[in-house]
């Protein structure tokens, strides 16, 4: 499905191949957060992700090999592959444990962080300049998610009363902020589909030798029907599909724009979690949502 998409995206000038797919992005990114959230306390995280990204790496692989191919060039320094795999690997370890005490819509606003440290990596990676009126959009998507994150309460901001499963999850951010310009810098011309299966096959490997345990451990035939509802998600939609969409899009456009649309996670979740039934967020929150769609606005916006 990935490979379909950037099929269709590949007849619209560059520039919008690249805001379309990272559009889509974000909706599948959203869908995560809220099944993520329901799954977590029912599985370890570890086993999660080794899963995870072996059906994921099984879906890109057989993808790739019969439609771009899978050339021996590809594998030229399989170390970026290595690197591009650790990211990952932490990001979504990190994720679904902070998931395990955290709600959806707070971890999506910690997600939206990670343009402004992105924009910081792309001038350390790529020296990818980011201009005054970036600057500022960065500045108002950060306040936006820290208004989430400490769900408008001035105080608990002073006091910096940040949950155990957002600070986990922050960590994980910042793995994730680093892969989107390194994906640039290491990419040797490798279609997208080839990239990530690269990455995620050596992510599958680092994830299997930390959590093998855990897979063995887990009693699979009785966890609840969610865990196997998200685990199909999160590995065709919020994996497979996602990962070709950030490889495209960084293809075609700046780190700090392509991680621009992680702004958008906290509405698409707001919309997850009225789909599923839950509670919708208190009406202080939503503020900061609205901050992260006007920075959206600002980092989208030509020089």
């Amino acid at each position: 499905m990935g490979y379909v998409l950037t099929a269709m995206l590949a007849r619209l000038p560059r520039h919008m191949q690249g805001h379309l797919g990272m559009l889509a992005f974000s909706a599948l990114v959203a869908g995560s957060f809220s099944l993520g959230a329901m799954a977590a306390p029912f599985i370890s995280p570890l086993a999660l992700t080794v899963v995870r990204f072996a059906l994921a790496g099984v879906l890109v692989g057989a993808v790739a090999h019969s439609t771009v191919g899978l050339r021996r060039s590809a594998w030229r320094a399989p170390w970026r592959y290595g690197v591009l795999g650790a990211l990952m690997s932490i990001y979504f370890v990190l994720m679904y444990w902070g998931l395990q005490t955290a709600q959806a819509v707070p971890t999506a606003a910690v997600f939206t962080l990670t343009p402004v440290m992105s924009a910081a990596f792309g001038w350390l990676f790529l020296r990818q300049i980011t201009t005054p009126r970036m600057a500022l959009a960065l500045a108002i998507g950060a306040a936006g998610a820290l208004w989430v994150i400490f769900r408008g309460d001035i105080n608990a901001l002073m006091r910096l009363e940040v949950g155990f499963g957002e600070g986990v999850f922050f960590i994980g951010c910042i793995a994730h902020a680093a892969y989107t310009p390194l994906l640039r810098k290491l990419n040797r011309g490798e279609p997208a589909l080839v990239s990530t299966f690269g990455m995620m096959t050596a992510g599958l490997v680092i994830l299997a030798l930390l959590g093998g345990a855990d897979v063995l451990a887990t009693d699979w035939a009785a966890l609840p029907a969610i865990v196997w509802i998200c685990l199909i998600y999160i590995s065709v939609a919020a994996s497979a599909i996602t990962f070709v969409l950030m490889q495209f899009s960084s293809m075609r456009l700046p780190s700090a724009k392509v991680m621009a649309y992680t702004y958008l996670v906290p509405t698409w979740v707001i919309l997850w979690e009225l789909a599923l039934g839950h509670e919708v967020p208190p009406w202080n929150v939503l503020g900061g949502v609205g901050l992260t769609v006007l920075a959206l606005g600002l980092l989208l916006k030509d020089e």
